[in-house]
């Protein structure tokens, strides 16, 4: 069932090795699946599983926001763009982008597992990729870096183990 948190069937859960032993990834999976489901009960009206939608998953990443530790300037800050700023400024602490791209990737994981069909799974709607590039590129802006993927250096085939030693010149260019 959707709403159950039963990990009797979860396949980490069930190694030969020992079953209460699951990774790190699968023990961080499952707390961000119970504190999903504790926000649901806690919404006003709760929400059964069944009926979250895309935008109730917006909803718990901005209340996450309150619990961020990554300092996000605004347009305003003397600092916007600065990623080292020299003082401290009143700018809001927020979820940092990647711990929420994890967190998603995480819960995504857990819907299907839970009975969740792909087709419906809400942590992959259009909407939560959105924003989560929104997100990526403000943190970004306002951090004065940038999330692009680094362009793997090609190696240089002038260089080689072998011929390093016989291509220097001779030491106080005697060649004798």
């Amino acid at each position: 069932m959707l709403a159950g948190n039963n990990n009797n069937n979860c396949p980490a859960s069930s190694s030969s090795n020992s079953p209460t032993t699951l990774s790190r990834y699968e023990n961080q999976k499952r707390r961000d699946w119970n504190t999903f489901g504790q926000y649901l009960r806690n919404h006003r009206p709760p929400l059964s599983l069944t009926r979250c939608s895309g935008a109730h998953v917006l909803e718990f990443l901005r209340y996450l926001d309150q619990f961020g530790k990554t300092k996000v300037h605004t347009q305003l800050c003397p600092f916007f763009g600065h990623p080292n700023p020299p003082a401290p400024c009143p700018c809001p602490l927020r979820q940092a982008w990647g711990s929420l791209d994890a967190l998603i990737g995480r819960l995504r994981a857990a819907y299907e597992e839970n009975g969740g069909k792909p087709e419906t799974n809400p942590f992959g709607a259009r909407a939560v990729r959105l924003y989560l590039r929104e997100v990526r590129d403000s943190q970004a802006k306002a951090r004065g870096i940038s999330y692009e993927k680094k362009k793997r250096k090609k190696p240089n085939p002038q260089l080689s183990s072998s011929s390093s030693s016989s291509s220097l010149p001779p030491p106080n260019g005697n060649s004798s």
